[in-house]
Protein backbone atom coordinates (compact mmCIF):
# COMPACT_ATOMS: atom_id res chain seq x y z
CA UNK A 1 0.00 0.00 0.00
CA UNK A 2 2.62 2.37 0.88
CA UNK A 3 4.86 1.80 -2.19
CA UNK A 4 1.99 2.02 -4.50
CA UNK A 5 0.93 5.26 -2.64
CA UNK A 6 4.58 6.83 -2.97
CA UNK A 7 4.18 5.32 -7.04
CA UNK A 8 1.18 7.91 -7.27
CA UNK A 9 2.88 10.84 -5.62
CA UNK A 10 5.48 10.10 -8.49
CA UNK A 11 3.01 10.51 -11.49
CA UNK A 12 1.55 13.48 -9.63
CA UNK A 13 5.07 15.05 -10.00
CA UNK A 14 4.69 14.46 -13.52
CA UNK A 15 1.41 16.34 -14.08
CA UNK A 16 2.06 19.12 -11.81
CA UNK A 17 2.33 22.41 -14.20
CA UNK A 18 5.73 23.88 -14.56
CA UNK A 19 4.45 27.56 -13.16
CA UNK A 20 3.43 25.47 -10.15
CA UNK A 21 6.67 23.85 -10.07
CA UNK A 22 8.76 26.41 -9.82
CA UNK A 23 7.63 27.72 -6.47
CA UNK A 24 9.60 25.12 -4.44
CA UNK A 25 7.82 26.19 -1.08
CA UNK A 26 4.33 25.58 -2.03
CA UNK A 27 3.61 22.12 -0.84
CA UNK A 28 2.53 19.62 -4.06
CA UNK A 29 -1.04 18.93 -2.75
CA UNK A 30 -2.99 16.14 -3.20
CA UNK A 31 -6.76 16.02 -2.81
CA UNK A 32 -9.11 13.40 -2.41
CA UNK A 33 -12.17 11.99 -0.20
CA UNK A 34 -11.81 9.14 1.96
CA UNK A 35 -14.61 7.28 4.01
CA UNK A 36 -14.08 8.13 7.77
CA UNK A 37 -17.89 7.54 9.05
CA UNK A 38 -20.60 5.36 7.85
CA UNK A 39 -20.20 2.12 6.19
CA UNK A 40 -16.82 2.12 4.84
CA UNK A 41 -15.51 3.77 7.74
CA UNK A 42 -12.91 1.00 8.88
CA UNK A 43 -11.34 0.26 5.98
CA UNK A 44 -11.33 4.36 5.49
CA UNK A 45 -9.61 4.64 8.24
CA UNK A 46 -6.65 2.25 7.85
CA UNK A 47 -6.25 3.49 4.14
CA UNK A 48 -5.75 7.04 5.88
CA UNK A 49 -3.37 6.22 8.47
CA UNK A 50 -1.06 4.70 5.76
CA UNK A 51 -1.61 7.66 3.54
CA UNK A 52 -0.80 10.15 6.18
CA UNK A 53 2.38 7.69 7.60
CA UNK A 54 3.20 8.03 3.96
CA UNK A 55 2.94 12.16 4.13
CA UNK A 56 5.24 11.99 7.05
CA UNK A 57 7.73 9.58 5.95
CA UNK A 58 8.24 11.64 2.49
CA UNK A 59 8.44 15.23 4.00
CA UNK A 60 10.90 14.00 6.64
CA UNK A 61 13.12 12.59 3.24
CA UNK A 62 12.56 15.81 1.52
CA UNK A 63 9.71 15.82 -0.04
CA UNK A 64 8.98 15.51 -3.89
CA UNK A 65 11.01 17.27 -6.63
CA UNK A 66 12.12 19.78 -3.69
CA UNK A 67 8.87 20.55 -2.59
CA UNK A 68 6.68 18.69 0.60
CA UNK A 69 3.78 17.23 -0.02
CA UNK A 70 -0.11 17.37 1.46
CA UNK A 71 -2.95 15.26 1.47
CA UNK A 72 -6.23 17.60 1.49
CA UNK A 73 -8.98 15.13 2.28
CA UNK A 74 -12.49 15.13 2.85
CA UNK A 75 -14.72 12.65 4.75
CA UNK A 76 -17.43 11.25 2.36
CA UNK A 77 -19.67 9.77 4.46
CA UNK A 78 -19.28 5.94 2.72
CA UNK A 79 -22.42 8.12 0.48
CA UNK A 80 -21.96 8.47 -3.23
CA UNK A 81 -23.72 10.99 -3.26
CA UNK A 82 -21.14 13.44 -1.51
CA UNK A 83 -18.23 12.58 -3.86
CA UNK A 84 -18.58 14.91 -6.84
CA UNK A 85 -19.43 17.85 -4.62
CA UNK A 86 -16.01 17.10 -2.81
CA UNK A 87 -13.97 16.95 -5.81
CA UNK A 88 -15.56 19.85 -7.58
CA UNK A 89 -14.12 21.71 -3.76
CA UNK A 90 -10.57 20.28 -3.94
CA UNK A 91 -10.22 21.06 -7.90
CA UNK A 92 -12.03 25.06 -7.89
CA UNK A 93 -11.33 25.91 -4.25
CA UNK A 94 -8.52 23.93 -2.82
CA UNK A 95 -6.38 24.20 -6.04
CA UNK A 96 -4.96 20.57 -5.39
CA UNK A 97 -1.87 18.99 -8.20
CA UNK A 98 -3.85 15.77 -8.28
CA UNK A 99 -6.67 13.93 -7.32
CA UNK A 100 -6.95 10.40 -6.48
CA UNK A 101 -9.77 8.17 -5.12
CA UNK A 102 -11.46 7.56 -2.79
CA UNK A 103 -12.19 4.40 -0.88
CA UNK A 104 -13.65 1.60 -3.09
CA UNK A 105 -15.74 0.88 -5.96
CA UNK A 106 -18.47 3.11 -4.82
CA UNK A 107 -16.55 6.39 -4.10
CA UNK A 108 -14.65 5.90 -7.38
CA UNK A 109 -16.94 5.64 -9.86
CA UNK A 110 -19.05 9.45 -8.95
CA UNK A 111 -15.60 10.63 -9.11
CA UNK A 112 -14.86 10.41 -12.18
CA UNK A 113 -16.93 12.71 -14.41
CA UNK A 114 -15.50 15.48 -12.33
CA UNK A 115 -11.67 13.90 -13.26
CA UNK A 116 -12.96 13.66 -16.82
CA UNK A 117 -14.50 17.04 -17.13
CA UNK A 118 -11.12 18.71 -16.13
CA UNK A 119 -9.39 16.04 -17.72
CA UNK A 120 -7.16 15.10 -14.36
CA UNK A 121 -5.23 12.34 -13.82
CA UNK A 122 -7.01 9.93 -11.47
CA UNK A 123 -5.38 7.40 -9.39
CA UNK A 124 -8.32 4.96 -7.79
CA UNK A 125 -7.44 2.91 -4.24
CA UNK A 126 -9.11 -0.08 -4.48
CA UNK A 127 -11.75 -0.18 -7.18
CA UNK A 128 -12.91 -3.08 -8.88
CA UNK A 129 -13.69 -2.47 -12.59
CA UNK A 130 -14.38 1.34 -12.54
CA UNK A 131 -13.35 2.40 -15.69
CA UNK A 132 -14.72 -0.46 -17.79
CA UNK A 133 -17.92 2.09 -18.17
CA UNK A 134 -15.90 5.24 -18.83
CA UNK A 135 -12.80 4.10 -20.61
CA UNK A 136 -10.95 7.35 -19.60
CA UNK A 137 -7.03 7.43 -20.27
CA UNK A 138 -6.22 9.02 -17.64
CA UNK A 139 -7.44 6.63 -15.36
CA UNK A 140 -5.35 4.20 -13.10
CA UNK A 141 -5.66 1.65 -11.01
CA UNK A 142 -3.37 0.67 -7.47
CA UNK A 143 -5.45 -2.32 -6.71
CA UNK A 144 -3.42 -5.52 -8.41
CA UNK A 145 -6.55 -7.12 -10.66
CA UNK A 146 -5.07 -7.21 -13.58
CA UNK A 147 -7.12 -6.63 -16.91
CA UNK A 148 -9.63 -8.40 -15.67
CA UNK A 149 -10.59 -6.73 -12.70
CA UNK A 150 -14.67 -8.59 -12.37
CA UNK A 151 -12.50 -12.37 -12.78
CA UNK A 152 -9.87 -11.23 -10.76
CA UNK A 153 -11.96 -10.46 -7.34
CA UNK A 154 -13.02 -14.59 -7.10
CA UNK A 155 -10.89 -16.21 -9.08
CA UNK A 156 -8.79 -17.03 -6.40
CA UNK A 157 -11.53 -18.73 -4.53
CA UNK A 158 -12.70 -20.94 -6.97
CA UNK A 159 -9.13 -21.76 -8.01
CA UNK A 160 -8.75 -23.21 -3.85
CA UNK A 161 -12.19 -24.71 -4.01
CA UNK A 162 -12.04 -26.60 -7.35
CA UNK A 163 -9.09 -28.59 -5.78
CA UNK A 164 -11.35 -30.43 -3.02
CA UNK A 165 -12.03 -34.12 -3.30
CA UNK A 166 -14.65 -34.60 -3.67
CA UNK A 167 -14.79 -31.37 -5.88
CA UNK A 168 -17.91 -29.19 -5.36
CA UNK A 169 -20.66 -29.26 -8.05
CA UNK A 170 -22.62 -26.29 -7.38
CA UNK A 171 -22.50 -22.83 -6.36
CA UNK A 172 -24.59 -19.76 -5.47
CA UNK A 173 -24.00 -16.33 -6.08
CA UNK A 174 -25.67 -13.77 -4.05
CA UNK A 175 -24.79 -9.38 -4.51
CA UNK A 176 -25.41 -6.54 -3.24
CA UNK A 177 -27.18 -4.40 -5.74
CA UNK A 178 -24.63 -1.58 -6.32
CA UNK A 179 -21.49 -1.32 -8.42
CA UNK A 180 -18.77 -3.40 -6.41
CA UNK A 181 -21.42 -5.97 -6.23
CA UNK A 182 -22.63 -6.25 -9.80
CA UNK A 183 -19.13 -6.43 -10.61
CA UNK A 184 -17.83 -8.91 -8.42
CA UNK A 185 -20.79 -11.04 -9.32
CA UNK A 186 -20.23 -10.95 -13.20
CA UNK A 187 -17.10 -11.85 -12.76
CA UNK A 188 -18.15 -14.83 -9.98
CA UNK A 189 -20.55 -15.64 -12.93
CA UNK A 190 -17.90 -16.03 -15.75
CA UNK A 191 -15.61 -18.05 -13.33
CA UNK A 192 -18.19 -20.70 -12.42
CA UNK A 193 -18.93 -21.50 -15.61
CA UNK A 194 -15.17 -21.38 -16.59
CA UNK A 195 -14.66 -24.25 -13.71
CA UNK A 196 -17.93 -26.33 -14.50
CA UNK A 197 -19.73 -25.70 -11.38
CA UNK A 198 -23.77 -25.24 -11.78
CA UNK A 199 -24.91 -21.91 -9.92
CA UNK A 200 -28.05 -22.67 -8.17
CA UNK A 201 -28.49 -19.13 -6.71
CA UNK A 202 -28.01 -16.18 -8.00
CA UNK A 203 -29.65 -12.76 -6.73
CA UNK A 204 -29.33 -9.37 -5.78
CA UNK A 205 -30.33 -7.73 -2.24
CA UNK A 206 -30.93 -3.69 -1.49
CA UNK A 207 -27.39 -2.60 -0.12
CA UNK A 208 -29.06 -1.57 2.59
CA UNK A 209 -30.38 -4.63 4.08
CA UNK A 210 -29.63 -4.88 7.80
CA UNK A 211 -31.21 -8.59 7.82
CA UNK A 212 -30.10 -11.15 5.95
CA UNK A 213 -30.74 -13.70 7.81
CA UNK A 214 -33.89 -14.49 5.35
CA UNK A 215 -31.44 -14.50 2.43
CA UNK A 216 -28.78 -17.26 3.97
CA UNK A 217 -32.35 -19.28 4.61
CA UNK A 218 -32.82 -18.92 0.72
CA UNK A 219 -29.44 -19.82 -0.23
CA UNK A 220 -28.86 -23.00 2.30
CA UNK A 221 -32.32 -24.30 0.73
CA UNK A 222 -30.78 -24.52 -2.87
CA UNK A 223 -28.08 -26.51 -0.84
CA UNK A 224 -25.05 -25.11 -2.37
CA UNK A 225 -21.67 -26.51 -2.37
CA UNK A 226 -19.99 -23.44 -2.52
CA UNK A 227 -21.83 -19.52 -1.85
CA UNK A 228 -20.13 -16.26 -3.22
CA UNK A 229 -20.60 -13.49 -1.20
CA UNK A 230 -20.08 -10.04 -2.63
CA UNK A 231 -20.60 -7.46 -0.08
CA UNK A 232 -19.49 -3.67 1.47
CA UNK A 233 -18.51 -3.76 5.07
CA UNK A 234 -21.86 -3.69 6.46
CA UNK A 235 -23.69 -6.40 4.83
CA UNK A 236 -20.59 -8.58 4.98
CA UNK A 237 -20.60 -8.18 8.94
CA UNK A 238 -24.44 -8.57 8.51
CA UNK A 239 -23.99 -12.06 6.33
CA UNK A 240 -21.20 -13.25 8.74
CA UNK A 241 -23.66 -13.19 11.62
CA UNK A 242 -26.79 -14.14 9.30
CA UNK A 243 -24.79 -17.15 8.82
CA UNK A 244 -23.99 -18.05 12.26
CA UNK A 245 -27.70 -17.94 13.32
CA UNK A 246 -29.25 -19.83 10.58
CA UNK A 247 -25.94 -22.45 10.94
CA UNK A 248 -25.56 -22.78 7.43
CA UNK A 249 -22.18 -24.80 6.66
CA UNK A 250 -21.71 -25.00 2.80
CA UNK A 251 -18.00 -26.49 2.12
CA UNK A 252 -16.78 -22.77 1.64
CA UNK A 253 -18.54 -19.15 1.34
CA UNK A 254 -17.04 -16.34 1.20
CA UNK A 255 -14.97 -14.76 -2.39
CA UNK A 256 -15.47 -11.28 -2.36
CA UNK A 257 -16.97 -10.13 1.18
CA UNK A 258 -15.12 -6.29 1.68
CA UNK A 259 -13.90 -5.53 5.07
CA UNK A 260 -13.81 -8.55 7.52
CA UNK A 261 -9.87 -7.77 7.58
CA UNK A 262 -10.77 -4.66 9.50
CA UNK A 263 -9.16 -4.37 12.90
CA UNK A 264 -12.44 -2.59 13.99
CA UNK A 265 -15.03 -5.38 12.60
CA UNK A 266 -12.90 -8.30 14.07
CA UNK A 267 -13.14 -6.58 17.26
CA UNK A 268 -17.57 -6.50 16.43
CA UNK A 269 -17.71 -9.85 15.82
CA UNK A 270 -15.32 -10.89 18.63
CA UNK A 271 -17.16 -9.53 20.91
CA UNK A 272 -19.50 -12.03 21.82
CA UNK A 273 -21.85 -10.92 18.67
CA UNK A 274 -20.88 -14.18 16.37
CA UNK A 275 -19.47 -17.79 17.83
CA UNK A 276 -16.32 -17.78 15.80
CA UNK A 277 -14.84 -20.85 18.10
CA UNK A 278 -12.50 -23.45 16.93
CA UNK A 279 -13.53 -26.99 17.37
CA UNK A 280 -11.44 -27.60 20.37
CA UNK A 281 -12.41 -24.24 22.31
CA UNK A 282 -14.72 -23.71 24.56
CA UNK A 283 -18.64 -24.81 24.09
CA UNK A 284 -20.18 -21.89 22.62
CA UNK A 285 -21.73 -19.32 24.56
CA UNK A 286 -20.88 -20.44 27.57
CA UNK A 287 -19.27 -17.62 30.17
CA UNK A 288 -16.00 -18.92 29.37
CA UNK A 289 -15.91 -18.90 25.62
CA UNK A 290 -17.46 -15.17 25.90
CA UNK A 291 -14.94 -14.10 28.16
CA UNK A 292 -12.39 -15.60 25.45
CA UNK A 293 -13.41 -13.59 22.73
CA UNK A 294 -13.32 -10.58 24.97
CA UNK A 295 -9.50 -10.82 25.32
CA UNK A 296 -9.24 -11.77 21.36
CA UNK A 297 -11.13 -8.13 21.20
CA UNK A 298 -9.52 -6.71 23.02
CA UNK A 299 -5.91 -7.72 22.11
CA UNK A 300 -7.10 -6.82 18.38
CA UNK A 301 -8.17 -2.85 19.66
CA UNK A 302 -5.03 -3.11 21.68
CA UNK A 303 -2.56 -3.97 19.06
CA UNK A 304 -4.07 -1.56 16.66
CA UNK A 305 -3.41 1.24 19.45
CA UNK A 306 -0.24 0.62 20.17
CA UNK A 307 0.66 1.13 16.12
CA UNK A 308 -1.53 4.03 16.26
CA UNK A 309 0.59 5.58 19.01
CA UNK A 310 3.50 4.48 17.91
CA UNK A 311 3.27 6.35 14.53
CA UNK A 312 1.91 9.19 17.01
CA UNK A 313 -1.75 9.13 14.99
CA UNK A 314 -4.76 8.64 16.47
CA UNK A 315 -7.76 6.81 14.68
CA UNK A 316 -11.17 7.58 15.65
Amino acid sequence: MLLLFAISALLAAAFVPSSTAAQPGEPIKIGYSMALTGGLGPNGKSALLAQKIWEEDVNALGGLLGRPVKLVYYDDQSNPATVPGIYTKLLDIDKVDLVIGGYGTHMLAPAMPVAMQRRKVFIGLLGTAVNSTFNYVNYFSMIPSGPDPNLSVTKGFFDVAVRQNPKPKTVAIVAADAEFGLNASEGARENAKATGLTVVYDRRYPSATTDLAPIVRAIAETKPDLVIVCSYPPDSVGMVRAVNEVGFKPKMIGGAMIGLQSTAIKARLLHGAVGLCPAAGPPAGGRCDRERRRRQARRLYSRQHFYDRARRREVR
